[in-house]
């Protein structure tokens, strides 16, 4: 059974920093692709970020590039987005997902963890 938990959002001023992580369970973390999505209320999700299993290759969305980092420990089943230099649009439900491919496209991804809250306050 796939398990992807997410932890450390929470509420910071713009400006601030927050660092998320998921820890994955169920499924051979070293081969897959992690990505992070995020969903504003009214909103559609949409891609964040995604790492590929070597840490070779990864995607930004336009709108977080120079702030967000993606990364992962394979040893450890985990990856984190860290996120700097914060904004009130960046308020949302972020969701780590797991695929076999690295794809921006949400449909691409295989499982999904429940999400973490994060509030950034202007």
């Amino acid at each position: 059974q796939v398990r992807l938990v997410e932890s450390g959002g929470g509420l910071v001023q713009a400006g601030g920093s927050l660092r998320l992580s998921c820890a994955a369970s169920g499924l051979t973390f070293s081969s897959s692709v992690m990505g992070w999505f995020r969903q504003a209320p009214g909103k559609e999700r949409e891609f964040v970020t995604a790492i590929r299993w070597d840490v070779a290759v990864t995607l930004y969305a336009d709108s977080v590039k120079g702030r967000f980092t993606i990364s992962r420990d394979n040893a450890k089943n985990t990856v984190y987005l860290q996120m700097n230099s914060l904004k009130p649009e960046d308020t949302a439900v972020y969701y780590c997902a797991s695929s076999k491919w690295l794809r921006v496209h949400r449909e691409n991804y295989d499982y999904w963890g429940q999400g973490t809250q994060v509030t950034v306050s202007s």
